[in-house]
């Protein structure tokens, strides 16, 4: 399809890569890093520019430029979800999951942005709005850090008024019950007892070890364990669930559609990642899933990206205000929303996602 008369047809799509370090080592149960790259995509018509990001292999950029800019170029650009489509033919002999669904993503993204900006509306105007605001809670706490920095850390969301905060825990294999009962311990005592608090163990236990953890962790007023096993351990996310009251949580590593069929009765909620699921257009299709299936999504990471989708679907519960990527996109992006009273609120008088590329900070960071 490459529009009509009356619709504005896309022109440009280019990419930049960025690599930001870390402002401290990090690390959670099964990785270790200390940079985090980001692929910029911009796609731009009648004028205007949108602009779309994943947190990803810069290799990515590469797949952007060879198998999906020939198939954006000439569409209209008032139509994201005909071009996810046609985006999702383009990569079937090169394969969606990992770094074509992320490719994928940044593109829907900035083509999302880009109608807004063509229309004079914010993006969850597009989609039709459901709520003004969206609830975050605040993710870091990574087992790199030593005790004093991990409360610091998580003790400083709750003050500024965010009702639930998550940490990393899985830190290695000799010790890692006692150590990580020890570390939720210190945190516990340090919040105050209405503030919700998660764990994430990033896959890093077998079954009966996570199952153990589960029921010490409900005695310290846990209520979300996310990732107990590995997340291509149905079976095993399934029979953690039935066993225990936390709220068993996974899907950050999806990439289509199907995945989240396949793990849906394994899980209470659904993460969704915007910057790796291919895009707003998928995401919503997934939250629509969990909603007819009774569950509840969230969105992983990525604040920024997730706000709009988020506040136009009923059943989207919370967002996460990961330290990583809330850093990041103050760095590169004017409009980044900040929370106030623990909620994201979409600037309506911003057309599009809302935010601005800050070009000449960026440039800093760029490798590509």
């Amino acid at each position: 399809m490459i529009g009509t008369s009356v619709d504005p047809v896309i022109e440009t799509v280019a990419t930049s890569v960025y690599r930001i370090p870390t402002d401290r080592p990090e690390a959670d149960g099964t990785f270790a890093w200390q940079a985090t790259t980001m692929v910029i995509v911009e796609v731009g018509a009648g004028g205007q520019t949108g602009i779309g990001y994943t947190y990803g292999a810069g290799a990515t950029a590469a797949l952007v430029e060879e198998a999906l800019r020939p198939v954006l170029v000439n569409r209209s650009a008032l139509a994201p979800a005909a071009a996810f489509e046609a985006m999702v033919r383009a990569l079937r002999n090169i394969g969606r999951p990992g770094v074509g669904s992320m490719a994928t993503a940044a593109c829907d993204a900035a083509l999302w942005d880009l109608a807004g900006r063509l229309q004079g509306q914010p993006v969850v105007r597009l989609l039709g709005a459901w709520r003004e605001s969206v609830a975050v809670y605040g993710s870091g706490g990574f087992t790199t850090y030593d005790e004093k920095e991990l409360v610091e850390q998580l003790v400083g969301w709750a003050e500024q008024g965010i009702s639930a905060v998550k940490m990393k825990i899985g830190t290695d294999w000799g010790s890692a019950e006692e150590a990580d009962l020890a570390r939720v311990r210190a945190v516990r005592r340090a919040l105050d007892d209405h503030v919700a608090l998660f764990v994430d163990a990033n896959g890093a236990y077998q079954e009966k070890q996570a199952l153990r953890l589960a029921s010490r962790f409900e005695q310290l007023g846990v209520t979300w364990f996310e990732e107990p096993v590995s997340s291509d351990d149905l079976a095993g996310l399934a029979r953690i669930r039935a066993q225990t009251v936390l709220d068993v949580a996974a899907g950050e590593y999806g990439y289509d559609l199907s995945y989240f069929g396949r793990m849906a009765p394994s899980v209470d909620c659904l993460q969704a990642d915007v910057t790796r699921c291919g895009g707003i257009t998928e995401w919503l299709r997934i939250a629509a899933l969990a909603k007819g299936l009774g569950l509840d999504c969230s969105g992983h990471c990525a604040p920024a990206l997730h706000l709009h989708a988020a506040c136009a679907v009923q059943n989207a519960r919370h967002l996460e205000y990961f330290h990583d990527h809330t850093r990041i996109e103050e760095l590169l992006f004017d409009g980044a929303a900040r929370p106030r009273s623990g909620r994201l609120w979409p600037d309506l008088t911003r057309p599009g996602l809302g935010i601005e590329l800050k070009r000449r900070d960026a440039e800093a960071y760029r490798i590509a």
